[in-house]
């Protein structure tokens, strides 16, 4: 009964997920020419935003606001996904992963731009200053598109989705790595990160954000070294690995030739799967970011993309690659390569990879960077379900839904390491699959808004000035936000660098 159900469910979510990933990259392309390939073209500009943005009150810095979006995509998408990617649709799902990242990133510079451009201030008891800026998905559908009943199903969903779901299957392949490395029962890393997770969800956001800054930049240094440390054991068979990978991409590999198609279809799914893009999950934290202008906010975004889909999973991809630490399946049961013959595709194949570096080191390296990658991811997601849940109450206290969430998100992160994964997966991927369809006609319909948005950027930086954003000026209704924000910011810019600085030595609780 359980396969048969967990087979279905898998049935639909192809159905959901097949033609979407064309869809973000067909919009990725739109935006593309739209901004004249911005990501290419304001790398600088990118890093200048990392560096210079400070948070100030109630918002965070580009920074902060980068790593949290990161530790929803670096989860376990960028190691077990791309395992899947490469297991299904051959060594040349790779170069296609590449290629969305780079089109696809304009996507998620178009829906951090938007959930600036409608943030809200909010009150919330869990910050002691409580104007804290909150915007994402559900926002910039209500004000940008004025549909807040739309809105509102999507926020509906984020709750569920991130809050009741989705932990599930990062807890579930924390597990499944702790028995492989530690011959441990599921049940003990189940209360571990339960525990883990209740200590910083109780503490507030202030507390979930400090901890995710701490722990995703050292884990992305740690694994990218680790990976390059495989890679360079194996050189060797790089130059066969990279021609396999090519060749197989455009299906004139005389194994790998026949899949090509999908080769196609799961790299371009996988890597929406691990960016994110256009799934409207890192809108959230993008929100929350303090900067003069929207884009400012897009263009760290797409940052965090080329973070991800380039650097961490063709990591990934190439270290399994080079070691030959992988199989592919023909897609009817049997294989076209089965270098691992019984090892289920997944963070095992990444395992078997390190192996080759240090013998009988990788599953326990992998076992831990899962369990951290995860850690974060399972923040990240308690900050998107919190920020659809105060959409949701709209200034009302609610207290005892949030009490409901954070208890839910304890009991499927306890329960999660214990069920099926087969249909927890495939359920996870429905309803993401479901929010992103929502989001991205959305974002079809916000097109010549992202392009109002970016050509006043483009327009302020041809005259050498820091971009502002006036939403009056440029006649876009419902940013708030920015409207209370345009006179005082203009008069006060210089009063404001000033007053940071000691806010930041007094430092609010």
């Amino acid at each position: 009964m359980d396969s048969d159900f967990g087979a279905f469910l898998s049935t639909v979510s192809d159905a959901i997920w097949a033609p979407m990933a064309y869809v973000v990259l067909g919009l990725g392309v739109a935006y593309s020419i739209a901004t004249k390939g911005i990501q290419f073209r304001r790398i600088p500009d990118m890093l200048r935003q990392l560096k210079d943005s400070e948070g100030g009150e109630g918002g965070l810095s580009s920074f902060q606001a980068l790593v949290l979006a990161l530790a929803s995509r670096v989860g376990v998408g960028s190691i077990a996904g791309v395992a899947t990617a490469v297991g299904a649709g051959g060594p040349g799902a790779l170069v296609w992963m590449a290629i969305t990242g780079l089109v696809g990133c304009t996507v998620g510079y178009a829906e951090a731009a938007l959930s600036q451009t409608f943030k809200r201030q909010v009150q919330d008891e869990d910050r002691r200053n409580a104007n804290e800026d909150i915007g994402g998905m559900p926002y910039y559908i209500k004000y940008g598109l004025k549909l807040p009943k739309v809105g509102a199903l999507v926020a509906v969903l984020g709750v569920i989705g991130y809050g009741f779901v989705f932990p599930g299957l990062q807890v579930n392949t924390i597990a499944a790595t702790a028995k492989l490395a530690f011959g441990l029962d599921s049940w003990i890393p189940a209360i571990l990160v339960t525990v883990l997770i209740a200590l910083v969800i109780f503490g507030g956001t202030g507390r979930l954000v400090k901890v995710t800054q701490a722990l995703v930049p050292v884990l992305a240094i740690g694994y990218l070294v680790l990976a390059l440390a495989v890679i360079a054991i194996n050189f060797g068979s790089v130059p066969a690995a990279v021609a396999l990978i090519f060749q197989s991409a455009i299906g004139i590999h005389p194994l790998l030739g026949g899949i090509a198609g999908a080769a196609v279809a799961w790299g371009v799914r996988r890597a929406v799967f691990a960016s994110s893009n256009g799934l409207g999950e890192a809108t959230f934290a993008a929100a929350a970011a303090r900067t003069s202008h929207p884009a400012k906010q897009g263009l760290v975004q797409t940052f965090s993309i080329y973070i991800d889909v380039l650097l961490i999973c063709m990591a990934t991809g190439l270290m399994m690659v080079v070691s030959g630490k992988y199989n592919v399946a023909d897609g009817s049961g049997g294989y076209l390569v089965n270098n691992l013959p019984g090892v289920p595709v997944g963070a095992n194949w990444v395992q078997e990879s390190i192996d080759t570096l240090v013998p009988g080191w990788g599953a326990g390296f992998v076992a831990v960077a899962v369990l951290l990658f995860g850690f974060t991811c399972l923040l990240a997601y308690f900050y998107v379900a919190n920020s659809n849940l105060l959409y949701l109450l709209d200034g009302r206290p609610g207290q005892l839904w949030k009490n409901v969430l954070k208890i839910g998100t304890m009991a499927i992160v306890f329960f999660g390491s214990i069920v099926n994964a087969q249909i927890m997966w495939a359920a996870g991927d429905i309803g993401l699959g479901l929010i992103a369809w929502v989001n991205l006609i959305c974002l079809v319909f916000l097109f010549p808004l992202v392009r109002r948005i970016h050509k006043d950027y483009e327009r302020q930086r041809k005259l050498g000035q820091d971009p502002t954003f006036d939403p009056k000026a440029l006649g876009i209704e419902g940013a708030d936000f920015w409207e209370e924000k345009v006179p005082v910011e203009h008069h006060h810019h210089h009063l404001h660098h000033t007053s940071r600085s000691t806010e930041r030595t007094s430092g609010t609780p």
